[in-house]
């Protein structure tokens, strides 16, 4: 009894081993393996977009940012310098530490 399927699994019914030669004979195992790393590559884009904007929206900067770092130095040079005196040293280090 030979039925209307392709293949001979179930019984003539259905697409069996045999199905254009291919299925069970390796012939697209790959795909699967390229739609694995096509979903893969996917989340990895979608939790890094994420990641960058949790860290530019959700993180205050801290009181050591390279800026204040920067303005904190220059005005200890200019003191040490002579460029400022000791009253202008501490109002704008105050103001710096606000």
């Amino acid at each position: 009894m030979m039925g209307w399927g392709f293949g001979n699994g179930m019984m003539g019914w259905g697409f069996g081993t045999g199905f254009n030669g291919y299925a069970g004979n390796g012939g697209f195992w790959w795909m699967g393996l390229v739609g694995m790393a096509i979903q893969l590559i996917f989340w990895l884009i979608i939790i890094s977009v994420g990641v960058f904007l949790f860290r530019r929206y959700f993180q205050r900067p801290s009181s050591g940012s390279h800026g204040f770092d920067n303005a904190l130095s220059q005005l200890q040079e200019r003191y040490a310098r002579g460029e400022i005196d000791s009253e202008e040293y501490q109002r704008r280090k105050a103001d710096l530490l606000r």
